[in-house]
């Protein structure tokens, strides 16, 4: 299964909620705006818990959420780094009960293997009003994706989805190897993750006809991200080349050609990525 580093995921945080789309998420916090009880919110393949802290603002008061990762480290990180954003911290038990800004949330931290589905999160006793994942989809399988709509849309449960990477990119200045580099790497986005064949770049367009076939209504927004010369843009870089270089497409000094050029000065991408929220029909 895809793992991901601490230090990784910090470097793109501050990218990755710049680049949400706000419509999609005033819209949530509108359809999630009457409920009464905690709201209880499932976050699959939570990381460090980046995708808390982008939503937690845009949802009610009491908060209750299920961070659901394989990653027991990533766990342990997501704790450390949650109880710091928090302007308060207390433990329950084995719960962070965390206030920030007029809410407060309740989280619980579970390790789990979603490579089965998400029959083993999703607590019949205990049912999820929010579904909610960030940079997952294009990972899994059409299959996987499909499985996981028919269990969202059992539970009755809102689903929002965040930069699911859609395959469009804009390199510059730039680049001779760039059609080349695209097609490998884009060729290397549908392999196995874990998950079986990867949906990649179609996975927002495989949620959206899922949650069709289950009477959703679904939003779309996109969710690039916009990057100047930098740490951030230099790992993508090297991490493009290097699974470019897995697959044996483009020669190899085309490749490092290719990333040598993407150090410097005036150095910018706009890597493309769509944001989904899929709504019960009432």
């Amino acid at each position: 299964m895809t793992g991901f580093s601490p230090e990784w995921l910090a470097l793109r945080e501050p990218a990755d909620h710049a680049a949400r789309d706000p419509a999609l998420m005033a819209a949530l916090g509108r359809a999630l705006a009457a409920r009464t009880e905690p709201i209880r919110v499932l976050d699959l393949g939570c990381g460090t818990g980046s995708n808390l802290r982008a939503l937690a603002g845009h949802l009610p008061d009491r908060q209750h959420w299920c961070l659901i990762d394989h990653d027991r480290a990533l766990l342990a990180a997501a704790r450390a780094a949650l109880a710091d954003w928090a302007e308060h911290s207390t433990t329950d038990g084995d719960d962070l009960v965390l206030r920030r800004a007029g809410r407060v949330l309740r989280v619980s931290c579970h390790a789990r293997d979603l490579a089965s589905g998400l029959g083993a999160v999703l607590d019949p006793a205990m049912p999820a009003d929010l579904v909610t994942a960030a940079a997952l989809f294009d990972l899994v399988s059409e299959r996987w994706i499909d499985a996981a709509v028919r269990a969202v849309a059992a539970a009755g449960a809102a689903f929002y989805t965040a930069l699911t990477y859609d395959g469009a990119e804009r390199w510059t200045p730039p680049h001779p190897a760039d059609a080349a580099v695209q097609t490998a790497f884009l060729t290397h986005q549908i392999r196995d993750k874990g998950f079986g064949p990867a949906a990649g770049p179609q996975a927002t367009e495989v949620l959206e006809r899922a949650f069709a076939r289950s009477g959703y209504r679904t939003l779309r927004g996109p969710s690039p991200w916009r990057l100047r010369e930098g740490p951030l843009l230099d790992r993508l870089a090297a991490g493009k080349a290097a699974a470019v270089q897995e697959t044996g497409l483009v020669a190899p000094e085309q490749v490092i050609a290719w990333r040598e050029a993407r150090t410097g000065p005036d150095r910018a991408a706009v890597i493309g990525h769509a944001d989904l929220l899929a709504l019960p029909a009432r």
